[in-house]
Parts: C-alpha cells; sequence; structure tokens
C-alpha cells in the first residue's frame, strides 16, 4: 500500500525524492501518513482538494481486503 501511495504522488509533485509515507498500525486501523514538499502541498491537494479525494479513493479500495480501517493524512 506504502508503495501505491508513492506511485501515485511522485509523478505529481515537483520534488518526488520529498515524498515519505509513514505507517501507523493499530488494532483496528491503519494510518498512512503521507508527507510532501510544503510547495508540492497545492498539486497534492489540488482544486478543492479532487486530487487528494482521488488518491484516498484509490487507497481506500485497493485496502478494503483488509480487516482494518484504512486512513491517509496529507502532511508537510
Amino acid at each position: 500500500m506504502k508503495q501505491l501511495i508513492e506511485t501515485i504522488v511522485k509523478p505529481l509533485v515537483d520534488f518526488p525524492d520529498d515524498v515519505r509515507v509513514d505507517v501507523v498500525e493499530e488494532d483496528q486501523r491503519i494510518t498512512y501518513q503521507l508527507t510532501v514538499n510544503k510547495t508540492d502541498m497545492g498539486k497534492v491537494i489540488g482544486k478543492q482538494g479532487r486530487v487528494a479525494k482521488a488518491v484516498r479513493t484509490v487507497v481506500y479500495a485497493a485496502g478494503s481486503s483488509q480487516q482494518k480501517k484504512i486512513f491517509l493524512e496529507i502532511g508537510e
């Protein structure tokens, strides 16, 4: 899943080397924390959050087979 997020986000940004995905796993949920360069935040979020929503949709669909709830947080 971590690789999927990186594969989707890296082509969108100007600084692909700054893209980092951390995983926090708890009892009933898995949180993926996406960190990008400060100047790339707008590209990852998109107009009215459309790009972020699309990335979340793909990640949630890919993780639907797991028994845990999947979350994606985007930060700088």
